[in-house]
């Protein structure tokens, strides 16, 4: 499958998606810590994809989302940004709100 098409198919079949490098539970970096800690705090499950074993979703997520850093966050299939604009949504508590929407749109 194209990696691209692989991309597409991991934002469509996960209504909350955290592209990182590492783990929530062991991140890789500190953006990536900051990022998973703001997201698991919202209190949905999540899926997340470590760029650092995917290479080549690493080379080309950029592109595809015409966003140059890591980790990104999709939300219903829409890129909301990084960490910094996830941690100012966070704060203000808009990102708990579209996140819990999201997932129960998705369940509905």
């Amino acid at each position: 499958m194209d990696i691209i098409e692989t991309i597409k198919e991991q934002i469509a079949n996960n209504t909350v998606l955290l592209y990182m490098k590492g783990s929530p539970n062991a991140p890789q970096c500190g953006f990536s810590s900051k990022a998973a800690q703001v997201v698991m705090a919202c209190g949905e499950k999540f899926a997340y994809v470590d760029i650092l074993q995917n290479p080549e979703i690493r080379a080309n997520l950029p592109k595809y989302a015409n966003w140059p850093t890591f980790p990104q966050l999709w939300v219903g299939g829409e890129l909301l940004g990084g960490s910094d604009i996830m941690a100012e949504m966070f704060e203000k508590g808009e990102l708990q709100t579209l996140i819990k929407s999201a997932v129960e749109k998705a369940g509905a």
